[in-house]
C-alpha cells in the first residue's frame, strides 16, 4: 500500500534535499533582464488554467487543490503554481487572470483564456480553443476602445501588439479519444487537431500577434490516470513503466505540431515563433525522478486507490473517501493528470533554459520588444 497520510511532519533530509533541487532549477525572478514587460495571453486546458473553469462554470475546485502555496483553491488543478505562474513569476509580471473573470479582474498583463477540459474538436463547444479565440477577439476589439474611455486596467493597442501569445493544448484531444478510439484511428485525427491550432495561431496574427511560444503535448502515457484505467498490455509498457502507444501518438502529435511551427515561420515574416518541446521536459523528469529528487513518479500524491497508481475514477483527488500524501513529499504527480507544484516548478526551469526552445529563445527575449 502507499503511505497516504496527512501529517505535516516530513524526514528533514529528503526535504532538505529536494528543496534544494528545486531552488536550483527554478531562477529566482530577480535576475529577469525585463526592462518592460510583454503582456500575456495565453489559450489552453488545465495545464495552464489559472481559474477560468471556476469562474466560467461557478465550479470550484475543493481542497486539497492549492494547499501548498495559495492555501487555499486557486482555481487551479494543482497543490500550488502552474508552469504559466512560474513563467510569469520570471518575468516580474503577475499571475494570468482569467478572461471570464467578473470580479475585480486586472488585465494590465494580459489575459488567461484556458479552460480546464478545453480540447482543439469539437468546435464551439465551450471552451473549445475555437471559443478561446473568440473571446480573445472581442477582448483585442473592446479593450482599446475602453481605455481611451478612461477605464484602467485593461491593455493598449501597442500591447496587444507586441504581446506575447502562448498555445498549450491538445492534450484532451489525444486523451478523449484515446477513449473510444483505437491508437491507429487516435493518430489519424490528430491533423485535425493540428489544423485547429494553426488556425488559431493565424487568426491572431491576423489581427497584430507576432509573438508565438507554442508548447507540444506531453508524456500522456506516463500520466497515472491512463496507467490506472487503460487496458493492460505488457508488451505496451516502456523501461520507465509508461504505455509507449500513448506516448507514441503524443510523439506524432507533437512532431506534426513542430512541423506546423515551421511552415508558419516561413509564411509570417514579421512573427516569432517558438517551438518549446514540453514533452522531453517532462519525461525526463519522469524517467530520473530520483536525479531530482523525486519519488514515486507514477503515483498520484492525491487520489485512491494504493500501489502502483493511487488512482481510481470513482474516488478522485477532493472527492470523500480520497487520500493525499504529505505536504512536502517528492511527488511529480498531483492527481493523476496534472503536476504538483514541485514539478510545475522543475519544468519551467527548463522552458527558462531555453534548451527545449526551437530555435533557441529566452523566455524574456519578448519583454525588451
Amino acid at each position: 500500500m502507499v503511505v497516504i497520510v496527512n501529517d505535516r511532519d516530513v524526514a528533514l533530509f529528503p526535504f532538505l534535499t529536494f528543496l534544494v533541487i528545486v531552488c536550483l532549477n527554478f531562477p529566482s525572478s530577480v535576475h529577469s533582464r525585463c526592462s518592460k514587460n510583454p503582456v500575456i495571453f495565453n489559450f489552453g486546458d488545465s495545464n495552464s488554467d489559472t481559474g477560468g473553469f471556476t469562474v466560467g462554470l461557478g465550479l470550484s475546485f475543493g481542497p486539497p487543490n492549492g494547499r501548498t502555496f495559495f492555501h487555499q483553491s486557486s482555481g487551479r488543478l494543482c497543490d500550488g503554481r502552474l508552469i504559466i505562474d512560474f513563467l510569469c513569476e520570471s518575468l516580474n509580471t503577475g499571475y494570468l487572470t482569467p478572461y471570464l473573470e467578473s470580479l475585480g479582474p486586472n488585465f494590465t498583463n494580459g489575459a488567461n483564456f484556458a479552460v480546464s477540459g478545453s480540447t482543439t474538436l469539437p468546435k464551439y463547444v465551450p471552451f473549445t480553443l475555437d471559443v478561446q479565440v473568440s473571446q480573445f477577439l472581442r477582448f483585442r476589439t473592446r479593450s482599446p476602445q475602453l481605455t481611451l474611455k478612461g477605464y484602467k486596467d485593461l491593455i493598449s493597442e501597442e500591447n496587444f501588439k507586441n504581446g506575447l501569445y502562448i498555445f498549450d493544448i491538445g492534450q484532451n484531444d489525444l486523451a478523449g479519444s484515446f477513449t473510444y478510439l483505437p491508437c491507429a484511428q487516435v493518430i489519424e485525427k490528430i491533423p485535425s487537431f493540428i489544423t485547429e491550432i494553426k488556425y488559431a495561431i493565424w487568426n491572431t496574427h491576423q489581427h497584430g500577434g507576432k509573438n508565438f511560444w507554442v508548447h507540444n503535448t506531453g508524456p500522456l502515457g506516463c500520466l497515472p490516470q491512463k496507467l490506472a484505467t487503460a487496458a493492460q498490455n505488457a508488451s505496451d509498457f516502456d523501461e520507465h513503466g509508461c504505455i509507449k502507444s500513448f506516448n507514441d501518438a503524443a510523439k506524432i502529435f507533437n512532431e506534426q505540431l513542430r512541423v506546423m511551427c515551421e511552415e508558419l515561420r516561413s509564411q509570417m515574416k514579421d512573427a516569432t515563433i517558438v517551438y518549446v518541446d514540453i514533452f522531453a521536459i517532462k519525461y525526463d523528469l519522469i524517467s530520473n525522478s530520483a536525479k531530482y529528487g523525486f519519488e514515486s513518479p507514477l503515483t498520484a500524491c492525491c487520489g485512491y486507490g494504493g500501489l502502483p497508481y493511487n488512482y481510481n475514477a470513482n474516488i478522485t483527488c477532493g472527492v470523500n473517501g480520497y487520500n493525499v500524501c504529505k505536504e512536502g513529499s517528492q511527488y511529480i504527480s498531483w492527481d493523476g493528470v496534472h503536476y504538483t507544484e514541485a514539478a510545475n516548478s522543475v519544468f519551467a526551469s527548463k522552458i527558462l533554459s531555453n534548451y527545449y526552445s526551437t530555435p533557441p529563445t529566452k523566455f524574456d527575449y519578448f519583454c525588451n520588444r
